[in-house]
């Protein structure tokens, strides 16, 4: 295969701090709105998921109480907080150009609302961007990756309080400031779209009982629109270098049919998701923006110089994460749902193969994802997430077959390289899940991505061994050719 890679490509993969980091009240640090999700074998399947879709004050208040017995995953994570350096030393040996990574906002400030940050979180990110460093990883940080302060949802109300907006801007600003020698690329919110499916870990809302649910959310979104370009801006002054991006969730929606009524309904379903991305990369609420809002009843409150900064401060960059695709239609009822796909839900599409877990592979898809955000920004993109989650077993002989896997990323890459040979820019891919982590919606183990193996169960029992896996080596060849060799 012709490559059409660029020389500086930025191939690598990504975690979250939140599934990877452990070291839970470790040297400081607080409690995060992920650290409340509970993992429970007993637990019916179906509630694994769900407890990601809806948060209950009770789990919130149970998972404050120190005595408590239950398992909360993500509070253990793999230790990478431990472990950095012998996975950053994997990563180097598979050849990574990039690591895309989160910070802790617990970490820095424990509470959020603090004035004076925490010098043992920002020693550790100064060790683990020292480690990248050395190796020649660049890494690619993201600000808030569903790791708000527990305290501000419990004592703020989360992002709809315009308060937040002033201690986001403090943590980012102190980061930014620190490590603004080690770090050139940026990226404000994850997946900043999902706040329509899941508004507790994106904004800090508790969705149980809320009264006005839609209003809360979209008010979040505002804020989190103006806390981003604020920083932004100060970035851009501070590291003039510095390229700083949104990240969305980016499931492509397709009409289940040729029926006007499913294209136009498919219209409307990708418009509110890149809704998000249209504020951030282009600057201004797009028009349609109005019916949406009056059709949710949502009355936005604007301060006076909200929509300035915006205007001023697009993102330099499109960051997205790419796992599946999903048909529309106008009339869901007379069909079959995909229960897997977790973003949007919608209609199974016959033409595509699911995993395990519902999710629908459609490596043409990213293709078509890639040309849409192009077309329709005119900035560089980066792949912030795509891969395949999945239960590996480990052979007598201690190797890993995960050939399936290397089949999923192929197949993508080959359609990255398609979108390159059609004039898309990309800049980077970074696998998601690069070595083994908690799954962010279920908070299972078991769920897999990695390139690395590690030892360790849905309870939190194993060595925590790292055993590199048969697409460790598949794809540290496709990084020495720059994508020829798939």
């Amino acid at each position: 295969m012709k490559s059409y890679f660029p020389k500086d490509f930025l191939w690598g993969g990504a975690t979250a701090a939140n599934q990877v980091e452990g070291g839970s009240g470790i040297d400081g640090k607080g409690l995060s709105v992920s650290d409340v999700y509970l993992f429970d074998s007993s637990m019916p399947k179906e509630r694994w998921t769900d407890q990601w879709h809806m948060m209950t004050h009770q789990q919130v208040a149970e998972a404050q109480d120190p005595n408590s017995t239950k398992y909360y995953p993500k509070r253990q994570g793999i230790d990478f907080y431990h472990h950095f350096k012998e996975d950053i030393r994997l990563f180097a040996e598979m050849g990574f150009k990039a690591y895309r990574m989160s910070i802790a906002w617990t970490r820095i400030f424990p509470k959020g609302d603090e004035v004076e940050p925490n010098e043992a979180g920002l020693a550790f990110y100064d060790a683990v961007f020292d480690e990248c460093l050395k190796y020649g990883i660049e890494p690619v940080v993201s600000l808030s990756h569903y790791e708000m302060p527990l305290y501000l949802v419990t004592e703020y109300g989360g992002w709809p309080n315009r308060q937040v907006i002033d201690f986001y801007v403090r943590f980012a600003k102190t980061v930014i400031e620190r490590y603004q020698k080690k770090v050139k690329y940026w990226v404000t919110f994850n997946e900043i779209n999902c706040v329509k499916h899941h508004p507790y870990v994106s904004v800090g809302i508790i969705e149980e009982g809320h009264p006005n649910i839609e209003q809360d959310k979209y008010q979040g979104a505002h804020h989190q629109f103006v806390a981003s370009a604020i920083v932004t801006d100060y970035c851009h002054r501070l590291i003039p270098n510095a390229k700083v991006g949104c990240m969305i969730s980016y499931q492509l929606l397709t009409p289940y049919s040729c029926d006007p009524d499913d294209v136009q309904k498919t219209v409307e379903s990708q418009r509110t998701s890149l809704f998000f991305s249209d504020v951030q990369a282009r600057g201004y609420y797009p028009a349609y923006a109005n019916r949406m809002f009056e059709e949710k009843g949502v009355e936005l409150v604007i301060e006076p110089g909200d929509l300035e900064v915006i205007r001023e401060n697009p993102v330099d960059f499109v960051s997205f994460s790419y796992y599946m695709s999903s048909a529309v239609s106008a009339h869901p009822e007379r069909l079959e749902s995909a229960v897997g796909n977790l973003i949007t839900g919608g209609i199974k599409n016959p033409y595509l193969p699911s995993s395990k877990w519902g999710w629908q592979i459609d490596p043409k898809g990213l293709r078509t994802a890639l040309n849409q955000l192009y077309d329709r920004y005119q900035k560089p993109l980066f792949i912030a997430e795509n891969g395949l989650g999945a239960e590996d077993v480990v052979n007598e002989d201690g190797t890993i077959d995960d050939f399936y896997r290397i089949d999923y990323l192929r197949q993508h890459i080959e359609q990255i390289n398609e979108a390159l040979h059609d004039g898309v820019e990309v800049f980077g891919y970074t696998a998601w899940g690069c070595i083994d982590i908690i799954s962010a919606s279920t908070s299972q183990m078991s769920k897999r991505y990695g390139f690395i193996y590690v030892d360790q169960d849905d309870e939190g029992n194993g060595t925590k061994k790292r055993i590199k896996k048969a697409s460790f080596d598949w794809y540290k060849k496709v990084i020495a050719s720059n994508g020829a060799t798939l």
